[in-house]
């Protein structure tokens, strides 16, 4: 017989299990870096975005962000979570979670702490960004829009300092969701006193669905500036919602947007002198070519310019001409007479040749699109006008 050997398990060594609430602080802490780098990436959808980080961290595939997470954020997070956990929860947590906590429950867990985490870092103002200052006092701004700036898609900061401190305003820009953002403007500035001072600035082109036109969304004039000789900072100024220039602007934009869509207006190439009413004219045509629907498409008014007028050879308005439904085209004829004779109004033209156009599709509500000719026939009306008119220079 072989003597029966006895083997003895030495035990393992002790190892301190960390609390769960540490692995849950520490986990809310990581993965919060990838919600707040969400939001200030797509900051139109804040929370949207923080949502979509915190689902993609719980599959492992956040995605890939910058290191450096925003002190304050970290304590927001943190405080957040620490408030709302007291001892009485960490207790339960350390002795019955830890017994029974498997990966579901502790996704759970993390998913409450990041949705806390998510909303004190992606809730706030929806355009505010870090970094910005509030308006120093007696410093304001309001909107305008001149025929100038209209033509050249600029609009006018109208700034108003009623302190004794000059201001230098050395970028500017208008950012709202209803337009797309430029970079800052540089206007290089420096106003004291002032009851108004206009800065002129471009701004994006709107943002429109398919289908509709949008309500306006809040708005911001965002400055870079320095107050006396303090340091450059940049400031936002929220403008009063909605802003009745802005909502003008995106129902123009994207209306003009939807009529485009459905037709396409262009100025015929060949124009004839003749007399009419007892004023010189020009004679030619406008072309109206469907683009898509089958719908009946009236052309309700043709609009004036600065220098000309545009008037259906027909004599006809409000209608002025019916594509009918299912007809691809129709060519309208149009004369074009001078709308003023001044010299100052042909020296300062800046929309002389951007023609109005008043359309509705289907017996839907009217919009506007903007019909422009070629080079050749511009300079054609021109010299047509400044000859009707017995201006120098004809």
């Amino acid at each position: 017989m072989h003597p029966v050997r006895h083997t003895v398990r030495k035990p393992a060594p002790h190892v301190p299990r960390t609390p769960l609430w540490h692995v849950v602080l520490a986990s809310v802490a990581a993965l919060a870096h990838s919600v707040v780098h969400a939001c200030t990436r797509a900051r139109p959808r804040p929370l949207t975005a923080a949502l979509g980080a915190a689902r993609a961290a719980f599959r492992g595939v956040a995605p890939a962000m910058p290191r450096t997470m925003p002190g304050t954020v970290l304590r927001t997070v943190s405080q957040s979570v620490l408030r709302t956990a007291s001892k009485s929860v960490l207790r339960t947590a350390s002795k019955s979670v830890l017994r029974t906590a498997s990966k579901s429950v502790l996704r759970t867990v993390l998913t409450g702490s990041l949705v806390v985490a998510a909303l004190a870092a992606c809730t706030g103002p929806a355009a505010e960004q870090p970094g910005e200052a509030s308006p120093p006092p007696g410093l304001s701004v309001s909107l305008a829009q001149w025929r100038a700036d209209e033509a050249d898609h600029q609009v006018s900061v109208a700034v108003r300092n009623d302190s004794a401190t000059p201001v230098h305003f050395a970028r500017v820009r208008l950012v709202t969701e209803s337009f797309r953002t430029l970079p800052p403007h540089p206007v290089g500035t420096t106003l004291g006193r002032t009851p108004r001072t206009d800065l002129r600035i471009p701004y994006g082109e709107a943002v429109c669905p398919s289908d509709r036109i949008p309500p306006v969304r809040p708005a911001a004039i965002v400055a870079d500036l320095r107050v006396g000789d303090g340091p450059e900072r940049r400031v936002r100024f929220p403008l009063p919602h909605p802003d009745p220039l802005l909502t003008r602007l995106v129902r123009e934009e994207c209306g003009a947007q939807l009529l485009r869509r459905r037709i396409d207006i262009a100025f015929g190439e060949s124009w004839t002198r003749v007399r009419t009413s007892g004023r010189d004219a020009l004679r030619g045509v406008l072309r109206i070519e469907r683009r898509s629907g089958n719908e009946a498409i009236e052309i309700v008014e043709l609009g004036a310019t600065t220098n000309f007028a545009l008037l259906a050879a027909s004599g006809r308005s409000r209608p002025v001409a019916v594509l009918p439904a299912g007809t691809p085209r129709l060519e309208l004829a149009v004369l074009v007479t001078p709308a003023r004779c001044d010299p100052h109004a042909f020296a300062e033209a800046k929309k002389a040749h951007l023609f109005p156009i008043r359309a509705a599709a289907g017996g839907g509500d009217p919009l506007w699109l903007v019909a422009s000719p070629p080079p050749h026939v511009r300079t054609l009306f021109t010299e047509h006008a400044r000859q009707a008119c017995g201006l120098p220079g004809a």
